[in-house]
């Protein structure tokens, strides 16, 4: 039996998904000449609209009828199909040789994918990176972070002025890049100490708006809104084989661009090609990745790494057992700002331009929905959630106009149908039981 009170909930929602739809959608700007004027989108457009607004009339009304439907469907679990060692030594050792395989087949993939494929490949592995080093504040330590860009730019800007202005090399910014960032994350720590919860995020929301502006406005030293250019490109150091021994690097261009170093075909005496570059830059994130998913799996097996997720589960019992909070605070901002600086880092040298429009506010929407999608305190989930978040919509380039609106839908779903995430993080458990 359908209540006069559900039917009135489901109009006002359809209602209002009318309202909010129709003039983001069923108008748009044309302009004649220099006079704009307003004019409907065409009838597939209104009519999708018209659609949306009846499906969520219908959801509102028949929600429980739904809710019921959806909990009767037998979700597999295709991990719980798979035979696991009973021992704690087994799983560590199953764990191990996994994690050796996969990491053996990243290294060997781009030599047989194509030049755009170890591209796109390198970007989600940037992403990855973020997502993890986010998963520090907002996973394990339960403080949501809604300006985690801010020292991803921080991590960028630091490779992008030290090369430019001291002509410090990639390998030399790249731990100051990640230092500085951590020094930003531990100077955020200091003002959310007593803030939780939907206070803690406007204030990093404001702290990530505040690095942008301030990289937008210091246009003597950062170049303001036009951006830094001719980033140099990571090199490969490797040994000269001249009489002085001297260390070099090697560049991956037609021609070395930096005095003293030597094109890459050239030292070993092969034909130049343009996927070199392409190929190391893959490799080298490779690598960065690997180095972050080892740290924080030893941090998380560490007194500090109780710590996050004892403050995560109550503040309150985290500070009876005598645990500072200051001290876990500053350590998760700190530690999850360090990844995202040696990510900047990267990604400016792999862009080799960079600007103030790079570190919206919506790359950090985008990094949080990766550790939310993933299941917070999940490794593996925030790596599949990072390549669905950056791979689909290179996939679906016809809907990159409502790839917004699909993300949206996308979120929803996944906190109906599966809030914990892709793969959520396994925590042991104890059952009491009395006969």
């Amino acid at each position: 039996m359908i209540s006069q009170e559900k039917i009135i909930h489901g109009l006002i929602a359809a209602i209002a998904t009318l309202v909010l739809a129709f003039p983001l959608l069923g108008v748009k700007l044309v302009t004649d000449g220099i006079s704009p004027h307003l004019e409907n989108a065409d009838t597939n457009t209104i009519v999708s609209i018209l659609v949306a607004s009846l499906a969520v009339f219908f959801v509102q009304v028949f929600k429980d009828h739904l809710s019921s439907a959806f909990s009767a469907i037998p979700r597999p679990d295709l991990l719980s199909k798979i035979p696991r060692p009973t021992t704690t030594s087994g799983r560590d050792k199953a764990e191990k040789i996994a994690t050796m395989l996969l990491i053996a087949f990243a290294l060997a993939w781009p030599f047989a994918a194509s030049r755009g494929s170890v591209d796109l490949a390198t970007l989600v592995l940037i992403y990855v990176m973020l997502g993890l080093g986010l998963n520090i504040v907002v996973g394990l330590a339960g403080l949501l972070d809604l300006g985690y860009v801010a020292f991803y730019a921080v991590g960028a800007y630091s490779y992008a002025l030290l090369s430019d202005y001291y002509g410090l090399s990639f390998w030399v910014c790249l731990p100051i890049a990640g230092l500085l960032a951590a020094a930003f994350g531990f100077l955020l720590g200091f003002p959310v100490l007593r803030l939780r919860g939907d206070y803690l995020a406007i204030v990093t929301l404001g702290f990530g708006e505040i690095i942008r502006i301030m990289i937008n406005n210091l246009t003597s030293l950062t170049g303001g809104p036009n951006g830094i250019g001719n980033i140099p490109k990571p090199t490969l150091p490797a040994i000269q084989t001249e009489p002085d021994l001297a260390l070099v690097g090697l560049e991956f261009g037609k021609r070395a661009k930096t005095e003293g170093n030597i094109p890459f075909h050239e030292y070993f005496g092969i034909a130049y090609d343009g996927s070199y570059k392409v190929i190391f830059l893959y490799l080298l994130a490779v690598l960065l990745v690997v180095f972050t998913i080892y740290v924080i799996r030893r941090l998380v097996r560490m007194p500090v790494g109780r710590a996050w997720e004892a403050l995560r589960e109550d503040e309150i019992a985290c500070r009876s057992l005598g645990l500072n909070r200051t001290a876990i605070k500053l350590s998760a901002f700190t530690m999850g700002a360090s990844f995202a600086g040696f990510a900047g880092a990267f990604f400016a040298a792999r862009q080799g331009f960079i600007s103030p429009e790079s570190f919206t506010f919506i790359e950090s929407a985008i990094i949080l929905a990766i550790v939310v999608l993933g299941g917070m305190g999940s490794q593996f989930g925030i790596i599949l959630a990072a390549i669905a978040m950056t791979v689909l919509p290179e996939i679906a380039r016809e809907f990159q106009e409502y790839r917004m609106l699909l993300f949206g839908v996308m979120m929803v779903f996944m906190m109906i149908w599966r809030p914990q995430g892709l793969l959520p993080a396994k925590r042991p458990q104890l059952e009491m039981t009395h006969d």
